[in-house]
């Protein structure tokens, strides 16, 4: 029995997220099926997260186990032929057996991309979330400031989380301009459900004077989310790595 790790690209926006679910376009269904036309074998594709409706990855990675001797070289381009453009293998490789990508992951960045232009862009409108006013992005930094470390991020998560708890690592919290974006980015041990969504929006309140940096530190230690900013939309997110 072989293990293959799977780099993975995606668009999500015509997907309801990562996982496997009936009657429903998603990104792991859609990855199995293809492996089973190339190699003849029902696998289970298992990643390092589940990416939400409409969420995209430059760096999902995935898992799965299978006996056969298809070649390792030619795995990526035979997936590829079957799956539609917006899903693309970049890179598969063999591992050690007992790898396992959600469970050896020690971090994951994210990135959240907002358009900061007075009219937005035509060819990007649905791949980053346009913010017509200006953003201070030194506030911005600032308020970000505050979580990294371990904290109790219930501030920061949608009902309907399934994680028993609520306290994750923020290793880095960086905001960077690049030209007409504003690229929000966040490198942690693992994040709740829509919490890279809830502090984006969180910090774009903070980025338009509604809020003060310090609020961000109140906003943590309340543990309420009706303290924090509102989600943003899905189409600004992506998840860009995952570390072993």
């Amino acid at each position: 029995m072989r293990n293959i790790k799977l780099t993975i690209e995606y668009d999500g926006k015509e997907y309801h997220g990562w996982q496997k679910q009936p009657n429903k376009l998603n990104i792991q269904g859609e990855i199995e099926r293809a492996i089973q036309t190339v190699t003849g074998k029902e696998v289970e594709v298992i990643g390092s997260g589940r990416t939400d409706a409409g969420v995209h990855a430059f760096g999902q990675v995935a898992n799965f186990k299978i006996d056969s001797d298809f070649p390792i070289e030619k795995m990526a381009i035979a997936i590829n032929s079957q799956l539609k453009r917006s899903i693309r293998i970049k890179h598969a490789q063999e591992v050690a057996e007992d790898f396992h990508s959600r469970y050896h992951c020690k971090s994951k960045t994210y990135i959240y991309i907002i358009e900061n232009s007075e009219q937005g862009s035509a060819i990007y409108r649905n791949l980053t979330y346009h913010v017509p006013q200006p953003l201070d992005i030194k506030k911005m930094q600032q308020a970000a400031d505050y979580l990294v470390g371990e904290h109790d991020f219930s501030s920061f998560k949608s009902s309907g989380t399934s994680s028993k708890s609520s306290v994750r690592t923020i290793y880095a919290a960086q905001v960077l301009k690049e030209q007409e974006r504003v690229i929000i980015q966040l490198t942690g041990n693992g994040f709740l459900y829509n919490m890279v969504r809830i502090i984006s929006g969180t910090l774009l309140e903070i980025g338009l004077g509604n809020m003060q940096p310090e609020q961000m530190k109140e906003i943590l230690e309340a543990k309420d989310r009706q303290k924090a900013g509102k989600t943003l939309p899905a189409y600004g997110l992506y998840l860009m790595n995952a570390e072993y």
